[in-house]
């Protein structure tokens, strides 16, 4: 029932309906034209709003209902008379949007034959009822009828017709419509009233029937069809009846009553329309490579990753790419997202092109044009995906992440946004809350007093009114065209029609309400005052009834368009509704010419038809304006999940409700709490206990004054008490709430952190706002004050700026905060190593929350920014926790340097979509660090794995500038550009003075990265760039920079004191290729400007160039960017960047390499060893007489390949490459060196044993004589017993007799070798020496002059000649008498005085070779004579003392004990050798087998075979002695833990060894001749390892060999007969055997000249040798034992000596200071001596000038110092310890760097021996040398643990 009292709308504005035209009538009658015969029988289906009805109408005449009456009207055919032919037309227009016809048009096929189909369309305006129009043809009448279809195109205006092949081209949809049709259409305008137009139309359909050879549509062709179609309705209608039932749409409501009464035919076909629309949408999502992500959604990690696509800029793309590329440039901020073009059609239109071209010249227009209309070959064969399908298909299949962040691009690209989204293929709309969460708007309003307000908001909270705009029907205006020009004329926030890439194929947009707001920028040409919120229904209002209802209650103002008012209108009611409501209405009629008119109040009408689109946009502006200042409702996104029947996406989301719950749950603990003080309430981990421990960091790496130990132990101290209170204060509820969730539910975590992020942006917002605005309003007070010079004034202005800048930092609080404070509870647990009492979990898994962060995509705080410190502890552990979960993968460091505000985050986040904070209340404060992923298939061709994204504050903050120094900026710029394989360089505009400021800070940073040796690249990027096309200008632009950055090096190379002038000195860089010009940001004046498209192709260029240098950068495992963080920060604490930067990538690179290196040095001299022993056999078997370097050159041949081979591939494979390679050649070098060595040490060997081989021939000949003597008596012996060889006893007691008479024949002739006593001999030799000049007592008293403590004792002061020499006789007179105290580099000198000597005289002793030479006594004549020698030598260079008497004695007495032994074991070796009694009775039991098997009547084989063997058996004992020795060696140096890598790592166990056991004098051996005590503990280590897996490996080994040095014997000994050709030629067979065996033995012919060989069959000789072969290899494997080695080999074939050999080739300098050893592995090698850490000096007898204070300084320490000195008594002056190189020498030639690490062992070494150091050097630990009580406090078990971390 309808209120009489309300107005109607259809009268209200049809009253002053200004330009509507009068209806005009027909002068034709119906009834006339029923005679007349027609000849053509034409339906006329299609839009009805592509037709005007009216007399004038030639084929329709005036508007008639089709059927008024569904029950009984029929369809009645027109008839007309067109160019002289009587036509029946049969008019179907719009009929199919009607229901239940079907036995009407049945009727009529009935009575007529139908000739053409004629399907009217409105030119330009292809709507979804057309195309749907269409399909109801085909359906109802079947696929036949498409024959006999053409297409008739109507115009309002001719000039349209012009566009319509423009139209054909670039409408695919429209191509397929036509294609459908076989490509037949025409045009006439809408009246159809034009004859010339007529006449062609049935000219077309003449053309028509012939082509269909004059055949027509016919009864039987619609029964089939209806047969068909309800076969296929039965059909759906079984397998679907729910959803027959619930369709809702429009036209179902509509006819609700017919379709009850007329049964199911309705219903079938919307069910049709609605699989037709649903085969479409698939269509679009496959096509879009998309079908299969409606479950599986797309997610944001998808499309963040660095892909070959994202790398490259797209115009154009093919269909499949087009989310990529949409996704790809919508990331960057790029508004021509929605612009790209599909690749198909570009080459379509191209080959368009080319048919063109193709016609010749002589082709008649008329023909050409003609031939277009009947065929669509020309015609794309595809349709065009429209613009907004590809958005909302990505929409659709996003999961909420990702659409939350394109939501948050579209909204900074000025992007309308979807408010309400029907489900595709469900209609169910779903309201993306979600989505909209953290997107902020900033707008500027001005108050009554004309003050500008600025206001940013988090936009779903924001209340503003809301304006709705809706469209009844088809209209030939564009509504979104509309509203853009309402918002931004020049940008479409909309998308329309007349946007580039539209196509009238737009499937997923109906029924989408899409929201744009407009905020103001505070200025008079504002369009309106306030912010204001415009939502655009897509699609026909009336067929979206729940999406009309919730705009137009929360609206409050609504448009309307529609062509014009119709009573009849299927949507009438709801345009009546709208009417009614009191909100305002605004009405744009398209058919309609009137200005704006208010018919009512509130109420409007505005024409559009035929007017300048500008001046309705005012108009329109202008009504809504007033309209919004009438009304006071306001619109809040939240507010819409209050509906009804819509899904809302974040509330359907389980996790995101949990997590959205679990955020709150934390929030309500901020309640009414004050923002300022928030953090020191709730994050007390990281307030000012965090900041003090920070400066007492920095104090602590600076430290002042002389007392530096002292001061940093307090220092230290006091950092420990600061954690411990940190350990002990509370966890506030807050942060265990924060912990427990990030310890919960995986899938919950990521939208608990977003929704915790989005309540803290909303919480603080408003108060961050009102700071903001209080600070800028003092900023203008500060300004003014110093224009008009008040200094009183000023000075309180800034100090109230200064106060709102505090609260300003107290203010911030964000997830970063949170994450600090888990950093600072990690720490502070790390520091007293045990969990907090309130924490739930365990500390340790703390670093696994924030690695999961980043791997999700959140950044992590690198740099505290509020502190202006790293936390390096949590960093590390968070970096460690990152390799656990992802492996130590490979990353690409990025970092940007720049001025406050000049676009650095934003340039970030438009390069990687990434989220830093970008507006101007959240400046980046410090600096973080986001992972970006690079895609499988980047991976290998960018080799590395991910992008770490640094982003850092501005240099020059404004907020820091009451606290921030140059240094501070310089230390910034330092850290991320030594932290980054490329830093961006990011300049705003073109400010001389700003730039200065910013390259003077980047040049140094550049610098100091040269001077550390690390290679970063930079980039500069001009931003802000007005004209960046202008390639001169740019030129200019490139020139001024360079030489301005050649000014900034001169100046920073001062800074740093070095010599660089230009910017390229100091690293690679192209001026052409490493300078970027970039747009300005914003195309427009913000807030409503978009981004610039220009800008976001200019970071498209950059990231191209960014990648293009990450292909050739060296690039990092996550462990080395931990090390360089470390490594970074550390430098930086020290006031000397370069002087204190400690490269562990490189240390530890290095460290890689000698351990290489020990492997190929140990490949060399094993492979050596071998050849050596194989010549050494050679030799002593007399088969070669001379060695040449070449001949050891071409047997070391295969493995110095084979080691050039593994270091090429060392060097070109390994992952520290590219740091590595600077070291390659020196390598090459040293490794081609060692071989030269090598081979010149074996041939110098081999050739003392061709040298002593002559010499011991007398010896062997005689040795040789006696045996075969032996031999020769046995065998006579036996043949007188040979016929009592049955009678044992008998030739035992023989046999026994015989040969004592024998061996005392040869004793008598050969004296015996009698034992030696060296250490007696020596003293006889020197007392005969020093008779009478030395104490009775000394002999008694002499002390081992390796372990005296000094030598102080041994000298005294030379005597000085001279008018002053009498004065300093005098003082050393008095010296002598009361004690002469060595310096500590006097003391130094003697100890490596001692060293060398001990060296040299050991080779000595190898070189007398006594173990086959023996021992003469003449040896200690030699040794003493080389010591006086070098002794006085030593006292002739310049020193100021000589050596007393003892000295010489107590030295050579000392050097033979060490060497006693040595000679002892080689002389015994030599003596059970050569000795007759010795080496004749060890035969005896050989001799009698021999004598058996003669009395036995052995065959002369079998004798001499026997006595082959038992002539091998000392030589195959001492080959496979050999063999086991140098196969021990080499298993050792892989599986024994303190011998299987470089010598750092063996030193690393000699500290932990000498720590274990605690021994003083051995660690005085270790520090004073640490050679020495290596050598030992390796003998040590051997031995203990023989001993410990002598079962295990020892014993299989000379087992092993033992079998394999058999079957070679065996091998030589068949190959030698086989090789004599008569068996009897022993003789040969003999000469053949030595030659086989003699590279593996030390047997030859000689060794059998004497023993008779006559009448041996050599078949049977080798018979017995196999035979007998096994027993020896079995004799000699019994008696292998532990003890083996010493009693069985010469010293120098042991293994122990082997890996002496090996171990100790390498550098034995020591620190100059505190006497630790030079690490590096390689003996004279280059460059500086180092360390991996130094020790207390007065370890090694250091201590302080003129006092018995022994040090406690450190030097690395102490070089950190700025006023410690030391005293150089080789120039008698001081030096500062941070200049040590300048008292040249021995100092020169060290790397000692500052470093104040615990180093824990080195004083727990101090504490624990004190006493003995002080009893040891007679001087305390008291005056400055006190040692600080804090060293007390370590454990032994903590200075152990300790040398991991330092070696």
């Amino acid at each position: 029932m309808t209120d009489p009292n309300q107005d109607d709308a259809m009268d209200t504005f049809e009253e002053a309906d200004c330009g509507a035209h009068e209806q005009c009538v027909s002068d034709s009658s119906v009834n006339s034209l029923k005679i007349m015969l027609p000849n053509l029988n034409i339906v006329l289906t299609g839009s009805y709003s592509a037709v005007l009805f009216g007399d004038e109408n030639i084929l329709l005449g005036e508007k008639q209902p089709n059927v008024e009456n569904a029950e009984t009207s029929r369809i009645d055919p027109l008839q007309k008379k067109i160019s002289e032919r009587h036509i029946s037309v049969i008019n179907m227009v719009d009929l199919h949007d009607t229901k239940n016809v079907d036995h009407h048009i049945g009727q009529l096929v009935n009575e007529i034959e139908i000739h053409t189909f004629i399907f009217v369309v409105r030119l330009g305006q292809l709507t979804d009822a057309d195309k749907m129009g269409l399909e109801w043809l085909q359906r109802v009448f079947g696929d036949k009828v498409l024959q006999f279809v053409m297409i008739l195109f109507t115009y309002e205006r001719e000039e349209e017709c012009d566009t319509i092949i423009d139209d054909l081209k670039k409408n695919p949809v429209l191509e397929q419509l036509l294609e459908k049709c076989g490509g037949r259409y025409h045009t006439c305008n809408m009246m159809m009233n034009n004859l010339s137009e007529m006449r062609d139309l049935m000219n077309k359909i003449d053309h028509l029937i012939n082509e269909n050879k004059q055949q027509r549509y016919t009864r039987e062709m619609f029964n089939i069809a209806s047969i068909r179609r309800k076969e296929l309705e039965h059909r759906e209608h079984d397998d679907e009846p729910t959803r027959m039932e619930n369709t809702t749409s429009e036209t179902g409501e509509k006819h609700k009553g017919k379709i009850k009464k007329f049964g199911t035919t309705g219903v079938g076909s919307d069910q049709h329309l609605q699989q037709e629309k649903t085969k479409k949408l698939k269509h679009i999502f496959h096509r879009l490579n998309l079908e299969d992500r409606h479950l599986n959604k797309l997610r944001v990690a998808d499309v963040l990753q660095i892909t070959k696509h994202s790398l490259q800029s797209h115009e154009s793309c093919a269909e499949e790419e087009l989310i990529q590329t949409f996704i790809q440039k919508l990331l960057m901020m790029n508004y021509r997202a929605r612009c790209i073009k599909t690749k198909e059609t570009n080459e379509q239109n191209h080959t368009q092109q080319r048919d063109k071209e193709s016609f010749e010249d002589e082709s008649d227009i008329f023909d050409v044009f003609q031939e277009i209309p009947l065929s669509n070959k020309g015609i794309s064969q595809s349709e065009q995906i429209h613009p907004m399908d590809v958005q909302m298909a990505l929409f659709h299949c996003a999961d909420g992440f990702l659409k939350q962040l394109m939501a948050t691009k579209w909204s900074q690209c000025q992007y309308a946004l979807p408010l309400l989204v029907p489900d595709p293929f469900t209609q169910q709309i779903e309201f993306p809350l979600w989505t909209f969460r953290q997107i902020n708007k900033s707008w500027k309003i001005r108050n009554t007093s004309n003050e500008i307000t600025s206001r940013i908001q988090l936009i779903y909270k924001a209340e503003t009114p809301m304006v709705s705009f809706f469209r009844f029907g088809s209209v030939s205006s564009s509504k979104s065209q509309l509203m853009n020009s309402l918002i931004n004329e020049r940008h479409n926030t909309f998308f329309h029609r007349n946007c580039p890439g539209s196509s009238r194929t737009r499937v997923l947009m109906d029924g989408v309400v899409e929201i744009a707001w407009f905020c103001p920028s505070g200025k008079n040409m504002d369009k309106f005052t306030d912010c204001v919120a415009f939502c655009n229904l897509h699609g026909d209002a009336g067929d979206h009834e729940k999406q009309l209802q919730i705009l137009t209650e929360m609206t409050s103002v609504n448009v309307v368009l529609l062509t014009r008012l119709d009573r009849n209108d299927r949507h009438a009611t709801k345009i009546q509704n709208l009417f009614r409501n009191r909100k305002p209405l605004i009405c744009l009629f398209t058919e309609d010419e009137c200005t704006v008119t208010e018919m009512r109040k509130g109420k409007y009408k505005i024409g559009l038809k035929e007017r300048n689109q500008s001046d309705v946009s005012e108009e329109l502006r202008k009504v809504i304006s007033d309209c919004l200042l009438e009304s006071s409702s306001t619109f809040r996104l939240e507010d819409v999940s209050k509906h009804s029947d819509i899904r809302i996406d974040e509330e359907d989301d389980e996790d995101c409700r949990r997590g959205r719950e679990a955020a709150q749950q934390m929030m309500r603990l901020l309640e009414k709490k004050d923002l300022i003080k928030i953090k020191e309430s709730f994050l007390s981990h990281q307030g000012k206990l965090w900041h003090q421990w920070s400066q007492k960091n920095k104090e602590l790496h600076r430290p002042q004054g002389n007392e530096l130990e002292m001061e940093i132990s307090n220092k230290q101290t006091e950092m420990k008490k600061i954690r411990q209170k940190q350990h002990e204060s509370d966890i506030s509820e807050f942060m265990k709430l924060f912990i427990k969730e990030m310890n919960s539910n995986a899938a919950k975590k990521i939208h608990f952190l977003k929704w915790l992020r989005i309540l803290l942006d909303e919480y603080t917002s408003a108060d961050l706002s009102a700071l903001h605005h209080k600070y800028n309003k003092k900023w203008s007070a500060v300004l003014k004050c110093k224009e008009n010079h008040k200094s009183e004034q000023l000075k309180a202005q800034l100090k109230g700026l200064e106060s709102i800048s505090e609260d300003l930092q107290a203010a911030a609080f964000g997830l970063e905060h949170i994450m600090r404070e888990i950093g600072q509870i990690f720490e502070s647990c790390s520091s007293v190593k045990k969990n907090k009492k309130d924490l739930q979990f365990d500390f340790s898994s703390l670093p696994s929350i924030a690695a999961e962060m980043m791997i999700s995509g959140f950044p992590l705080e690198l740099m505290d920014g509020d502190a202006a410190h790293v936390p390096v502890i949590w960093i590390s552990a968070v970096l460690d926790e990152l390799i656990q979960k992802l492996g130590d993968q490979r990353v690409f460091v990025l970092s940007v340097l720049g001025l406050q505000s000049s676009g650095k985050s934003t340039m970030l986040n438009a390069m990687f979509g990434l989220q830093f904070a970008v507006s101007a209340g959240r400046c980046t404060r410090g600096a973080f660090m986001q992972l970006v992923k690079v895609s499988d298939e980047m991976k290998t061709q960018m080799n590395f794995d991910y992008i770490l994204v640094v982003d850092t504050e501005g240099l020059r903050a404004l907020e820091l500038a009451g606290r921030s120094t140059r240094n501070h900026d310089n230390e910034l710029a330092t850290f991320v550009v030594g932290l980054g394989n490329l830093t961006l360089i990011n300049i705003f505009g073109e400010n001389p003075s700003e730039m200065q400021d910013i390259l003077q800070i980047v040049v140094q940073a550049f610098l100091r990265m040269k001077k550390v040796r690390l290679n970063p690249s930079c980039v500069f990027v001009h931003q802000n760039v007005s004209d960046v096309t202008a390639g001169e200008k740019n030129m200019e632009g490139r020139r001024r920079l360079q030489v301005k950055l050649d000014e900034m090096t001169k100046l920073a190379a001062k800074d740093e004191v070095c010599n660089e002038e230009h910017f390229s000195d100091v690293i690679r860089f192209d001026v052409d290729n490493d300078v970027k010009y970039f747009a300005q940001l914003w195309e427009g004046s913000p807030p409503m400007a978009p981004p610039n498209p220009n800008y976001c192709e200019n970071i498209q260029e950059l990231k191209e160039t960014i990648m293009s240098h990450a292909s050739k950068s060296d690039r990092m495992v996550l462990k080395e960017l931990k090390d360089r963080i470390k490594d970074l920060w550390e430098a930086l604490l020290n006031e000397r960047f370069v002087f204190s930067f400690r490269n562990s990538l490189e240390i530890s690179a290095y460290r890689k390499l000698e351990t290489e290196y020990s492997k190929w040095s140990w490949s060399l001299r094993n492979a050596m060893m071998e050849i050596e022993n194989k010549l050494h056999n050679k030799i002593e078997n007399e088969a070669i007489h001379e060695v040449e370097e070449t001949d050891l050159q071409r047997e070391l041949k295969k493995t110095r390949e084979e080691v050039k081979k593994s270091m090429s591939e060392f060097f070109e494979k390994d992952t520290d490459k590219d740091i590595l390679i600077q070291w390659k050649t020196s390598f090459e070098i040293k490794i081609k060196e060692l071989q030269e060595n090598i081979v010149r040490e074996t041939k110098r060997k081999l050739n003392e044993v061709l040298q002593q081989r002559v010499l011991k021939k007398k010896i062997d000949s005689q040795k040789t004589h006696h045996e075969n003597t032996l031999l020769e008596k046995s065998k006579e012996l036996a043949l007188k017993l040979k016929g009592k060889a049955n009678d044992e006893e008998t030739l035992k007691k023989e046999f026994d007799l015989f040969w004592e008479q024998s061996v005392k024949k040869i004793i008598r002739d050969t004296p015996a070798i009698r034992d030696i006593d060296i250490m007696r001999d020596v003293k006889l030799f020197l007392s005969d020496i020093y008779e009478g000049r030395l104490p009775v007592d000394h002999w008694r008293e002499s002390r081992d002059i390796f372990t005296v403590p000094s030598y102080s004792g041994y000298v005294q002061l030379k005597k000085s000649s001279g008018f002053t020499g009498h004065f300093k006789n005098a003082y050393r007179s008095a010296k002598e008498k009361f004690g002469y105290a060595l310096s500590n580099d006097d003391e130094a000198q003697i100890r490596s005085f001692v060293t060398d000597v001990a060296l040299q005289t050991d080779r000595m002793i190898q070189s007398f070779n006594i173990s086959k030479m023996g021992y003469n006594i003449s040896y200690i004549q030699q040794f003493t004579d080389y010591i006086k020698a070098r002794e006085t030598e030593h006292q002739e260079e310049s020193v100021n003392y000589v050596f007393k008497n003892e000295f010489f004695i107590d030295f050579v007495l000392s050097i033979f004990k060490r060497a006693n032994t040595m000679i002892t074991d080689q002389y015994r070796l030599f003596r059970e050798a050569n000795d007759p009694v010795i080496y004749v009775e060890k035969k005896r039991k050989e001799y009698y087998i021999i004598f058996q098997k003669y009395c036995h009547g052995a065959t002369s084989a079998a004798i001499f075979g026997v006595i082959i063997c038992q002539k091998l058996k000392e030589p195959i004992e001492q080959s496979v002695y050999k063999k086991t020795a140098r196969d021990l060696a080499d298993e050792m140096r892989s599986n024994c833990e303190s011998l299987n890598g470089n010598r750092s790592n063996l030193e690393k166990h000699i500290l932990k060894t000498l720590a274990e056991k605690e021994d003083f004098i051995k660690y005085m051996n270790y520090i004073h001749y640490p050679k020495d005590h290596f050598k030992r503990f390796i003998r040590d280590e051997v031995s203990r390892y023989i001993t410990d897996k002598f079962r295990v490996s020892v014993l299989p080994k000379m087992k092993e060999n033992i079998e394999l040095l058999q079957q070679k014997i065996m091998k030589a000994a068949h190959e030698s007969t086989e090789h004599v050709q008569e068996n009897t030629d022993v003789g040969l067979w003999l000469k053949s055997f030595t030659q086989k065996i003699s590279d593996e033995l030390i047997f030859s012919e000689k060794d059998l000249s004497g023993v008779k060989h006559d009448d041996v069959d050599v078949k049977l000789l080798e018979d017995v040798i196999r035979h007998r072969l096994p027993a020896i290899m079995t004799h000699i494997s019994r008696r292998f034992n532990t003890k083996s080695f010493p009693s069985k080999l010469d010293c120098k074939f042991r293994p122990d000596e082997l890996l002496i050999d090996h171990f100790c080739q390498c550098c034995w300098v020591q620190c100059p200071f505190c006497g630790v050893i030079c690490t590096n592995t390689i003996e004279n090698h280059d460059g500086d001596h180092s360390v991996s850490f130094h020790r207390v000096g007065g370890v090694c007898g250091l201590k302080f000038y003129e006092t018995t204070n022994l040090s406690v300084w450190i030097c690395t320490t102490s070089v950190a110092s700025s006023n410690r000195k030391f005293y150089d008594k080789a120039v008698n002056n001081f030096f500062l310890y941070k200049e040590y190189r300048k008292a040249g020498g021995k100092y020169a030639d060290w790397s000692i760097t500052p470093d104040l690490s615990e180093l824990p062992y080195s004083k727990w070494f101090v504490c624990r021996f004190q006493e003995d150091l002080e009893k040891y050097y007679k001087k305390t630990f008291e005056g400055s040398g006190e040692i600080p009580k804090e060293w007390r406090e370590y454990s032994k078990e903590e200075a152990i643990k300790s040398l991991d971390k330092y070696m």
